[in-house]
């Protein structure tokens, strides 16, 4: 396969891993948060938001990691952060930190010294390296050590704590890891999540995925966000071992995958945003209900053009 060709294919997968992520993320934003009795009930009816559903900062930010793969055919930290930064947009609902980070790279501080400043420096470890990296994963599916690097790469702009690169390598090996298993026999969600821990440093993120593995089988959403976290703490440390268990859970079917994450309450937008960005990979973007891709808000031209 020439350069350019297979360019061309990775480009196809992450933008399949953007649409799920970007799905997960506007219908998950509407259930941020919310009291259990209100989500129970709007789980039990499906309900579902009027149409257009307003994606986050999830997607925003992974526009920019999408846009910098097409362009640099993989992460550009310098040009990641400059897109951060041109494309930030106020109402998608940033965290207090990444405004601030994005505000001094802004006035002229570089990007690496503002994220290790982060957090009295220790840089931060927040889940926000996580919520926008599937495409990464996706677009290197056919090399997973280049899925670490990159991974890294996307995290350090913003979330250079070695927790907060943990975060992000274990979800974007995870869509690799569900595209690598397209058309064969759907595996165990101890069997993904196996296929995942050789490649996550030794972390707080990777010893809760491992009992997100060893979790006992009929546990149910709520039991595991209690064991593992929904993203309540916003850490990488508290959301990714729970998603990791939602996608093993539930990888043959994006919208079973979807409201089973949705389930487990906490910080909704983000836990189906790295949910849907990994179970896509693994059923395609057909699976994805129409009504649902017609519903999310249209992504802009931006990353996909220029």
């Amino acid at each position: 396969m020439g350069k350019d060709s297979q360019h061309e294919t990775r480009l196809h997968c992450a933008r399949c891993a953007l649409e799920g992520l970007s799905v997960g993320d506007a219908l998950g934003g509407y259930s941020e948060f919310i009291s259990p009795g209100a989500l129970e009930r709007r789980i039990e009816t499906r309900w579902l938001p009027e149409a257009p559903w307003k994606y986050t900062d999830d997607t925003n930010m992974a526009l920019s990691i999408f846009a910098v793969l097409r362009r640099s055919c993989g992460i550009d930290q310098d040009a990641l952060a400059a897109s951060f930064v041109e494309r930030y947009e106020r109402g998608r609902k940033s965290r207090p930190g990444t405004r601030h980070l994005l505000r001094l790279i802004r006035e002229g501080k570089p990007w690496r010294e503002a994220s290790e400043d982060m957090f009295v420096g220790r840089g931060s470890y927040g889940n926000g390296s996580a919520m926008r990296v599937p495409p990464v994963g996706a677009y290197f599916a056919d090399d997973l050590d280049a899925v670490v690097e990159h991974a890294r790469r996307s995290s350090e702009v913003t979330h250079i704590h070695p927790e907060g690169i943990a975060g992000a390598v274990a979800v974007a090996v995870a869509a690799a890891m569900a595209h690598r298993l397209q058309g064969q026999p759907l595996p165990t969600r101890a069997d993904f999540i196996d296929s995942i821990l050789p490649y996550l440093p030794d972390s707080e993120v990777r010893d809760a995925s491992v009992h997100a593995r060893e979790l006992p089988d009929g546990t149910t959403v709520a039991g595991a966000a209690a064991a593992l976290g929904n993203g309540t703490r916003v850490s990488c440390q508290d959301t990714v071992p729970f998603v990791l268990w939602c996608a093993g859970e539930s990888l043959a079917d994006y919208e079973k995958a979807i409201w089973f994450t949705l389930g487990g309450g906490g910080d909704t937008d983000t836990t189906c945003a790295m949910v849907g960005g990994i179970v896509v990979m693994y059923t395609g973007v057909a699976d994805i209900p129409e009504t649902w891709r017609q519903s999310r808000e249209p992504l802009p031209d931006w990353p996909f053009t220029g």
